[in-house]
């Protein structure tokens, strides 16, 4: 009899770990992030690196702010090191005025919540009355942040021709 009862306990406390370790995983489960449709993610990343160059183009530091994290940080093609601020006050010098800004061979890697976009780019125009032509490679790290993708680092290098 006392063995019948030892039994039972056993079984019952087997059926509870059991109940348990299903519940666990369940929640674990619906914390999984729901799948990203890759095609959809980087159809949007395109547009806004396209939408990037736009804004370069006219000069909308607006546009170009609603694009980039608190924390961006720039590298351009000649070492120099930008955050936030600086990169941003770069549009408003009367001094730059871009013409064209094209970019091309573009790739995307998706990581989770982060995508990194790489691709050619050629831009032109004047500073300080200076014409100017630059053909490179750039590397822009995007995060999903808040509901919409944020740049969140840029660099860029230039390629002789």
């Amino acid at each position: 009899m006392l063995e019948g009862r030892g039994r039972r306990r056993n079984g019952s406390i087997m059926v509870k770990l059991i109940f348990f370790c299903l519940f666990i995983a369940s929640c674990a489960f619906a914390q999984t992030p729901k799948a990203v449709s890759y095609k959809a993610e980087t159809s949007s990343l395109l547009a806004l690196e396209r939408m990037w160059n736009q804004a370069q183009v006219s000069r909308d530091a607006n546009a170009i702010a609603a694009m980039i994290g608190d924390r961006f940080v720039n590298t351009e093609y000649d070492g120099e090191v930008s955050n936030r601020g600086k990169f941003l006050a770069e549009f408003a010098d009367p001094k730059f005025s871009p013409s064209v800004m094209n970019i091309d061979n573009l790739e995307v890697e998706m990581y989770a919540s982060t995508a990194v976009v790489t691709g050619n780019y050629h831009t032109k125009g004047l500073y300080a009355s200076k014409p100017y032509e630059h053909f490179g490679r750039f590397t822009d790290t995007w995060v999903f942040q808040d509901g919409k993708w944020l740049c969140v680092a840029s660099h860029s290098s230039l390629v002789k021709k």
